[in-house]
């Protein structure tokens, strides 16, 4: 799947319509194998015990199957989760970013699957993985 926007696209389009994540993730790679997003892990996504909480997964989780899926069908900001299943199967490593690796398994006309698989980097063991499915605002006519 060829991808129609380029990373610098990607990054202005979310600051217009998804600033809130602004300072949480950047884009490491997106290409037509997939995407590569980083959580730039701070205090604020910590709970005791000083490991990554998992709504800071999930919530980067969810951006990066958004993001793969924009990569492919262009800026349509009301596409929407419509499912999201998340398994956490590892603790983080502590002090260590998350990258989001995500997949785009099938995109149809109304929806997008998307496998995203998160790491501490510098590690290969998956921290978590996440299946979660895009519903795509329909093409308006005339």
């Amino acid at each position: 799947m060829t991808v129609q926007m380029s990373i610098d696209e990607m990054t202005a389009f979310l600051d217009e319509v998804f600033p809130q994540v602004r300072d949480d993730v950047g884009i490491e790679r997106m290409d037509a194998e997939g995407l590569v997003m980083r959580l730039r892990v701070a205090e604020r996504h910590l709970r005791p015990g000083g490991t990554v909480s998992g709504p800071a997964m999930f919530g980067l989780a969810d951006v990066a199957a958004y993001v793969a899926t924009m990569a492919r069908i262009g800026p349509k900001a009301l596409a929407v989760t419509t499912n999201c299943s998340i398994d956490f199967m590892r603790k983080p490593q502590a002090g260590c970013d998350i990258l989001a690796r995500a997949e785009v398994l099938k995109l149809g006309r109304a929806l997008s699957v998307i496998e995203v698989r998160l790491y501490s980097e510098g590690t290969e063991a998956p921290v978590a993985r996440a299946g979660l499915t895009y519903s795509i605002p329909p093409e308006r006519s005339g």
